[in-house]
């Protein structure tokens, strides 16, 4: 039983992100599907899911349409109880959702000031009265939601749910754009950065097409804040270890190189995410733990 998602560009999609990472988060199997915005192949992706106008968009197994990120979180929640996405505590699942559907509706300023970018980290935006605003009220209600659920690790309501889920894009401008918060929600941030879903989605953003002009801004640049990625290049040449990609078990036809070993993939893709952050996909790290 697979679904099927349809999304845009990793790199700059806030929506196809909370859409995504539920499914990933949560080990549900999706076959995904992409399309570069502002493109024409977005409408004929779209047109492949109707009556869907935006992505994200899932087809369920049996091939009901549900579109909208918060839609999609609910559907899968509702038919995988067991997968944990709402908190189940019916106090803390309330204020998950409470959580989750004001980012939904609300933080224009922000998501205007800051469209998501995650190729790029900025050490200043210069945000407006508006976008500051809006930091202060995703402190608060973030601060809240720890206070009402009593939780006292990387989450807002215990677990990682998809109220955290949600919120994934604001950390990812937040970290981007070098924005102020407090120590609590700077810490709420670095748990996005390196969680494992979240860290699998921004190695494909990095080597997911090229840049989109509209995204870029003249802010003076700074390393990404989140963690640092294992040395590893894609290479021409050489005798791979492996002769079958650690994803899909195909015979491998792209290598990489890491540490003076040598490892080969069935595609560019394969190869090139793995090389944006080895240490994200527990696949690749099997082989590469091997003697």
């Amino acid at each position: 039983m697979t679904y099927e998602l349809a999304i845009g560009d990793r790199a700059y999609s806030s929506w196809s992100l909370r859409g995504w990472l539920p499914f990933d988060a949560f080990g549900l199997p999706v076959q995904v599907r992409t399309a570069r915005l502002y493109s024409d192949a977005l409408p004929a992706l779209l047109a492949e899911f109707p009556p869907a106008r935006t992505v994200p968009v899932m087809r369920t197994p049996e091939g009901t349409v549900v579109a909208d990120s918060l839609a999609i979180a609910e559907e899968l929640a509702s038919r995988h109880p067991e997968a944990g996405i709402w908190p189940a505590d019916p106090a803390h699942r309330a204020v998950a959702r409470a959580l989750a559907a004001e980012m939904h509706a609300g933080f224009a300023p922000l998501r205007q000031h800051c469209p998501m970018n995650l190729r790029v980290s900025y050490t200043n935006c210069e945000p407006p009265a508006a976008v500051r605003a809006d930091l202060d009220r995703i402190e608060a209600i973030w601060a809240d939601a720890r206070r009402r659920c009593r939780s006292t690790g990387d989450w807002l309501c215990g677990a990682y749910s998809a109220a955290d889920a949600v919120f994934a894009p604001v950390a990812a401008r937040i970290a981007g754009y070098g924005l102020p918060v407090g120590p609590e929600a700077a810490a709420y941030v670095a748990a996005h950065l390196r969680h494992p879903s979240f860290r699998r989605w921004r190695a494909m953003a990095l080597v997911d097409g090229p840049d989109q002009e509209t995204y870029r801004r003249d802010h003076p640049q700074r390393p990404w804040p989140g963690p640092a990625p294992l040395p590893a290049r894609a290479v021409a040449e050489g005798t791979p270890e492996n002769a079958l990609c650690p994803y899909s078990g195909q015979p491998v036809s792209d290598l990489m190189e890491i540490g003076g070993r040598t490892f080969g993939f069935c595609n560019p893709f394969c190869r090139d995410k793995t090389v944006a952050d080895p240490e994200a996909w527990p696949a690749f790290m099997e082989f590469l733990r091997e003697d």
